[in-house]
């Protein structure tokens, strides 16, 4: 993955229950840490999960990770720019968040998946607080934050957004 260089100090926001993108990326990387409130703590090698609810403070010291991802998470979230702020906080200079979340259009797509034809889990649509486009995810992420070097586009046929930004 370019935008996760060899040898960095990974935090990744919303890791899920297995944290299987940090597990894939471990050997490319330093030192990888999840969080989320389905996984159990454990240290495997250079990862370790940590269960947390993301209401507070990130447990970490300040300018402590080369990069924070939040991979289909941010959607989730009711403190959106509280936890972006923290973000912030933990990322060391000219460190970068990557990110992923569902676009606008991905909205009618994903209710009628779940609730008509019941393919995809229901609760996580009904737990989605909000949809991005570029403009919105741009606002969310600069507006209040000194982010910079915001990078975005659409992938999977403009349902889903990815970007970056640099501290």
């Amino acid at each position: 993955m370019p935008h996760i260089p060899v040898g960095a100090t990974l935090l990744d926001v919303g890791c899920g229950r297995s944290a299987v993108f940090l597990k894939a990326i471990g050997p490319r990387i330093k030192q990888g840490v999840g969080v989320d409130f389905k996984v159990e703590a454990s240290t495997v090698k250079n990862i370790q999960t940590l269960p947390l609810k993301l209401f507070d403070r990130l447990p970490f010291a300040d300018a402590s990770f080369d990069v924070v991802t939040l991979l289909a998470v941010l959607e989730h979230l009711e403190n959106e720019q509280q936890i972006l702020e923290e973000i912030y906080r933990v990322l060391k200079p000219n460190g970068q968040v990557v990110l992923t979340v569902p676009s606008v259009w991905s909205q009618p797509v994903l209710e009628f998946l779940a609730y008509r034809l019941k393919v995809i889990d229901a609760q996580e649509i009904r737990d989605h607080k909000r949809y991005y486009n570029r403009s919105k995810l741009q606002a969310a992420l600069t507006a209040n934050i000194p982010f910079q070097d915001f990078q975005h586009d659409y992938f999977q046929c403009w349902m889903n957004n990815f970007c970056t930004v640099t501290k």
